[in-house]
């Protein structure tokens, strides 16, 4: 139920002041941890500023709709928009300086197909990934876990598509709508444009829905007044139709802002800008991030040799035990 989900008590926000103020924090986080000896008009130059890094996600965001779009074999619409949540999240409380949309993305898109059931191996899931197949399983599963730490383990989402069927079954059973499946194509296409807004750390799912259905009613130039105030509300509910009549004007306003898309020369100069001054230790490329996994890979093997050298001293404990003698040492020994 998500009004007692974790989703509504952690993860929604009163307004996009609200979002813009946490990633400004995060953008400052950055730039105060690796400025060194910087002035405020050297940082200026240097890093990102936070209206930056949004048109960078911006960016990455559209990237993610054709990546799930494309996707083969075909995925559900459920995956996606639990990507778009995971995504949104992340970068809520991180700086793209600090982790590259790129490699979060495709992070985002694989956990969500674990977290939807949509069944793919890696090995499946990074073929739909252009060029190197084998980094880019690496990054993923390296990434994987810092994805979930930074969600807080908060995997559940509830996405707008089972209220959307709520609303078209009772649209078919309690309202004069000749054919409620018709309003699908608008519907599907309002909130394909919302999941490139920040709406869903907004709006809670179900006000989601029915503002891309009515969305889509307009479209279809169908009247759903009635239903809304008479069925759906019922009577003596001025006060609730008054705030739903506000909610639904804000998403609405959402999907006319989401169309101002940056443009390439924009996002040419802000990439340029985030290879020079993003954290190397987490850029797949550098030489600092390739030491340091190579560590970790030698602390695992040197962790994996001791448990292997303890197993077969309790194993020979064990044995001698249960001879009931003591093993014979050589007097060279």
């Amino acid at each position: 139920m998500f009004p007692t989900s974790t989703q509504r008590k952690s993860w929604m926000f009163s307004d996009e002041k609200d979002l813009t103020r946490l990633r400004e924090a995060a953008n400052r986080k950055f730039i105060a941890q690796h400025r060194k000896n910087m002035t405020d008009e050297e940082c200026a130059q240097y890093f990102l500023s936070a209206p930056e890094e949004s048109t960078l996600i911006k960016r990455y965001e559209y990237h993610m709709r054709e990546f799930c779009r494309r996707f083969v074999p075909p995925m559900p619409r459920t995956v996606a928009g639990t990507a778009f949540h995971y995504l949104k999240r992340f970068y809520v409380k991180n700086s793209v300086m600090d982790y590259h949309p790129k490699e979060i993305l495709v992070t985002c898109v694989y956990l969500a197909c674990k977290v939807e059931e949509f069944n793919v191996s890696i090995e499946q899931f990074v073929s739909n990934i252009k060029g190197d197949t084998s980094k880019a399983s690496n990054i993923i599963l390296n990434n994987e876990l810092l994805l979930m730490q930074q969600l807080n383990y908060n995997l559940t989402i509830h996405n707008p598509f089972r209220p959307v069927e709520g609303f078209i079954i009772d649209l078919k059973t309690r309202s004069n709508l000749h054919n409620p499946d018709n309003l699908r194509t608008g519907i599907d296409e309002a909130l394909d444009q919302l999941f490139l807004t920040d709406a869903c750390l907004l709006y809670a799912p179900s006000q989601l829905a029915l503002a891309a259905t009515l969305h889509s009613a307009r479209k279809n130039k169908e009247n759903l007044d009635s239903y809304v105030t008479e069925t759906l509300l019922g009577p003596n509910a001025e006060k609730e139709l008054s705030d739903l009549i506000e909610i639904v004007r804000k998403i609405r306003s959402l999907l006319v802002k989401q169309l101002e898309t940056p443009s390439n020369q924009q996002i040419k100069i802000i990439e340029k800008k985030l290879e020079a001054c993003r954290n190397q230790e987490n850029n797949p490329e550098s030489e600092i991030y390739k030491r340091k996994m190579q560590d970790l890979l030698d602390d695992e093997e040197e962790f994996q040799a001791k448990k292997y050298a303890k197993l077969l001293k309790e194993q020979a404990r064990k044995e001698t035990k249960i001879i009931g003698i003591n093993r014979i040492i050589s007097p060279s020994a």
